[in-house]
This record gives C-alpha cells, sequence and structure tokens, in this order.
C-alpha cells in the first residue's frame, strides 16, 4: 500500500519550479529543492524519487500556466498575424511582470549544454520546441488568412514557424543581458512586418 503524501504537493512543486525557472536544471541543487520545498529528502525520494523526475513534473507544470498563456493568445486572435503578435504580448507581459523568477523562458533554458546532455531530457526539449513550432504553423497554415490577403501568398508556414521560434529563443537570452520593452516592441514590429504578419 502507498504512503500517503505528508506535504502540500502542489505548493511543493509550485516552489520547486519556481526555483528551476530561476536557477536552471544544473544550478538546482536538491539541498535547495528540499529547502524551498520545505520537505525531509525521505519525502522527497519517496514521492518524488529524483531531481531529475521533479523537473519533467515542474517543466509539465510551467507548460500548464505558462505555456497555456501563450497558446490561447496565439489561438484566440481572429487573425494568424494577430496570434502571433499576441503571443509576443504574452511573453512581453512575462518579462515585465517582477514576480517571474527569471527573463529567459523555463524551456528556453533547457537548451543547455547539461540538460541536452540527458537523452531524456533532451528528447523532451525536442519535443516541446517541435510541438511549438508546429502550433506556429497550423497557425500560420489557415486558409482563411491566406485566402482573404491576410498572409502572403509565398509564406511558408513551417519556416515562418522555425525562425519565430529561433528569434524568441534569441530574444529570451536578450533580454536577459538588457531588456526594454519599447525597444523590444520596436523590434518586434520590424522582425513581424518582414515576415509578412
Amino acid at each position: 500500500m502507498a504512503r500517503p503524501i505528508a506535504f502540500d504537493y502542489d505548493q511543493a512543486l509550485e516552489r520547486a519550479t519556481w526555483l528551476f525557472w530561476k536557477s536552471g536544471y544544473a544550478a538546482t541543487s536538491l539541498r535547495d529543492l528540499l529547502k524551498i520545498m520545505d520537505i525531509g529528502e525521505g519525502s522527497f525520494y519517496n514521492t518524488l524519487k529524483s531531481k531529475k523526475q521533479l523537473y519533467l513534473a515542474c517543466v509539465k507544470r510551467y507548460e500548464e500556466t505558462e505555456g497555456r498563456k501563450r497558446w490561447q493568445a496565439l489561438m484566440s486572435a481572429p487573425t494568424a498575424s494577430q496570434g502571433v503578435r499576441a503571443l509576443f504580448d504574452v511573453v512581453l507581459d512575462c518579462l515585465d511582470d517582477p514576480s517571474t523568477p527569471s527573463r529567459l523562458c523555463m524551456m528556453a533554458a533547457m537548451a543547455s549544454g547539461e540538460v541536452l546532455a540527458e537523452p531524456d531530457l533532451r528528447k523532451l526539449v525536442e519535443e516541446g520546441l517541435g510541438g511549438f513550432q508546429g502550433l506556429l504553423a497550423e497557425r500560420l497554415s489557415h486558409d482563411r488568412d491566406q485566402g482573404q490577403g491576410r498572409l502572403p501568398a509565398t509564406l511558408d508556414p513551417h519556416v515562418t514557424a522555425s525562425v519565430i521560434v529561433t528569434y524568441l529563443q534569441g530574444m529570451w537570452r536578450m533580454a536577459l543581458v538588457d531588456y526594454d520593452r519599447p525597444r523590444f516592441e520596436r523590434q518586434i514590429d520590424v522582425f513581424l512586418t518582414g515576415l509578412g504578419l
């Protein structure tokens, strides 16, 4: 018979997600996790098994919160162009939020040597980026947008989606160096206008 969990699992997972987002996978120690989650080592191993398993649960939680906001912005707008621009607005809102643990997206932070060196984590990164790129390509493939002249007839949804994903990766890293929303908004507008969005 499984032992009952002796701590508030959701609260502990939320705190661990915050710490992984702030410090990254490699720089987050088990000791730091135990402290912020306010649990003992026995409870940790009985419930969560390993740092890697906890990290996977935290990435999933991140996707269910931050990822969902971005998905809703992208998909709920009336046109593909407005959806992509709304996605960038949500990203900038997150960068503006003083309670955000890091200017680097938790998923973008996964593209690090330490994470990519572990095959199952690398697979998670590849699937995450591929899924996001696929979602963008799907949104850019809507016939009504191209058919009504809202998107250039020459726009390749898959290539454009990959370019946007690459730009976002770089944008998050530049935000670590020097973030100024009006400047980022101007750059994003030039970037998206150049893509026909």
